[in-house]
């Protein structure tokens, strides 16, 4: 059979597009063609193999799940002699889970590859230890690099570049060009723990990663995720579920949680 088009990156999250067919078992290969290229084999809905022109494995598949732009297809029944993914794909995707979730705390003080930084003009005068990769960056974040300019020229990819920033700026070693910021309203702590339960209990240990795709497609994150949204991300969280019954249970059942402060 012919390749089917499922669409691009720059509309719909890979997840997305790959989630049907781990449900369905298939068998096929998916191949995302953009600025990058790769492919990722599935077999009877678990993933076997991944690659990108310069990794394979899982470290294929994590880069190639970051990817925002390409179009996605896939071809059914092309099988694949190379098993480079050992660990059960649930694994794999509580892996790279896990990774956004870290990506989410970067976020929270390097929100954008073209943000800016430099030494603090006060800097805390208290010794610090300073490691090799964070020397190299200290050396370019000169108040008019972007994080992207740093990461080419160290020739390091945005994760570990954005990872290393957070890090200097946590220690007072950085600081970012900024303007004001405005006050909003935010969900209390609690408000995604109980999504969560509610959702694990419909689709199981899958809801945490369904959650965290919809903050992506929301632009938002857990800390600072606005009071006056909640209930359009519940709803729309809730169009997960196939079930119209058990979808109906799920937004019902938070909200009575949310609206009752229990």
């Amino acid at each position: 059979m012919p390749e089917t088009i499922l669409g691009e990156l720059s509309e719909a999250k890979l997840f997305d597009l790959i989630k049907p067919f781990l449900s369905d078992e298939k068998t096929g290969l998916l191949r995302i063609k953009g600025d990058e290229y790769g492919e990722i084999f599935l077999e009877t809905g678990v993933i076997v193999h991944a690659k990108t022109s310069n990794s394979f494995g899982e470290e294929a598949f994590m880069n190639i799940m970051s990817w925002q732009r390409g179009k996605v297809t896939f071809e059914p029944d092309v099988p694949t002699r190379e098993k480079t993914i050992l660990i059960p794909t649930e694994t794999l995707l509580l892996n790279w889970w896990h990774k956004k979730q870290e990506w989410e705390k970067i976020r929270n003080l390097v929100p954008s590859p073209n943000a800016v930084f430099r030494i603090p003009l006060q800097s805390n005068s208290e010794e610090k230890s300073i490691k090799g990769d964070q020397w190299n960056v200290l050396a370019l974040a000169n108040g008019t690099r972007t994080v992207l300019e740093i990461a080419k020229t160290l020739g390091w990819d945005e994760f570990k570049t954005s990872k290393v920033i957070y890090q200097l700026v946590e220690a007072g070693l950085l600081e970012r060009m900024e303007g004001p910021k405005t006050v909003k309203k935010i969900v209390r702590e609690d408000f995604f723990r109980v999504v969560e339960r509610e959702l694990n209990n419909i689709v199981g240990p899958i809801a945490s990663i369904l959650i965290d795709n919809k903050l992506s497609e929301f632009g938002e994150m857990k800390d600072s995720f606005p009071e006056e949204r909640w209930l359009s991300f519940v709803e729309a969280l809730g169009e997960e579920v196939p079930d119209g019954v058990r979808r109906k249970e799920f937004i019902k059942a938070v909200m009575e949680i949310k609206l009752g402060g229990k």
